[in-house]
């Protein structure tokens, strides 16, 4: 449907799931903040006035009080607390420093990250680690657990989950419980489907850890991949 067959109050959440976000101007990231209008007024004439009245600035704006804000006619409470919410979720998020993706460099770097998850445990489970071209960590996901003796991987969730996260390289990791860390024949052909798999789709299958209670062996360490 085309936008402008829409009602006014419709337009913008309807505009962030046709164009996105950046698409949308100051007052329709209100109006969808506020949900709705007046009796006399839509969401987003509404909130334009309320943005006029602060210079179109969002830091005057957010030293309104709720009682400034329920000042405006169609703003009740529960309005006004949400918008002070977002402009303290804005706040809180400007004084927060991205944090640094962890970077695998080799095998070690993947144990690291993975260890806590899979050396302890009494039965199989699959892992991935999901990463970008600078071989940034970008997502870590548990994808199976398994019996005592093996795991059962849908590849297809695998990769499913590394196009969402734009991934370009994958790192799997699986546990044996029982110490031993030589691969079964199953752990060599997963892998196999897998590195088939990802590059169909662009996506380097860059290791595979069998991962033990004290140790883990590396499949691109010696020479399996």
């Amino acid at each position: 449907m085309s936008i402008k067959f829409l009602a006014e109050d419709d337009r913008p959440r309807e505009k962030f799931l046709l164009k996105g976000k950046g698409s949308l101007s100051d007052s329709e990231l209100l109006a969808i903040i506020m949900g709705s209008g007046s009796r006399n007024e839509t969401a987003v004439e509404l909130a334009r006035k309320i943005l006029a009245s602060v210079d179109n600035n969002w830091h005057q704006l957010s030293l309104l009080s709720v009682k400034d804000l329920i000042k405006f006619k169609g703003i009740g409470e529960a309005k006004a607390i949400s918008i002070a919410t977002a402009l303290e979720i804005g706040k809180r998020r400007a004084s927060q420093e991205i944090p640094e993706k962890p970077v695998i460099s080799n095998s070690n770097d993947a144990y690291q990250i993975l260890k806590n998850e899979l050396s302890d445990l009494r039965t199989e489970e699959f892992w991935a680690v999901f990463l970008n071209q600078s071989n940034k960590v970008l997502h870590t996901s548990q994808l199976t657990q398994g019996g005592i003796n093996q795991s059962i991987v849908d590849v297809r969730i695998l990769f499913k989950i590394a196009l969402d996260h734009f991934s370009t390289g994958i790192i799997i990791a699986h546990n044996h419980p029982s110490g031993n860390l030589k691969p079964s024949k199953e752990d060599i052909d997963i892998t196999q489907k897998i590195k088939e798999g990802g590059a169909l789709l662009n996506i380097q299958l860059l290791d595979h850890l069998i991962v033990t209670q004290n140790s883990y062996l590396s499949f691109s360490d010696e020479g399996l991949l």
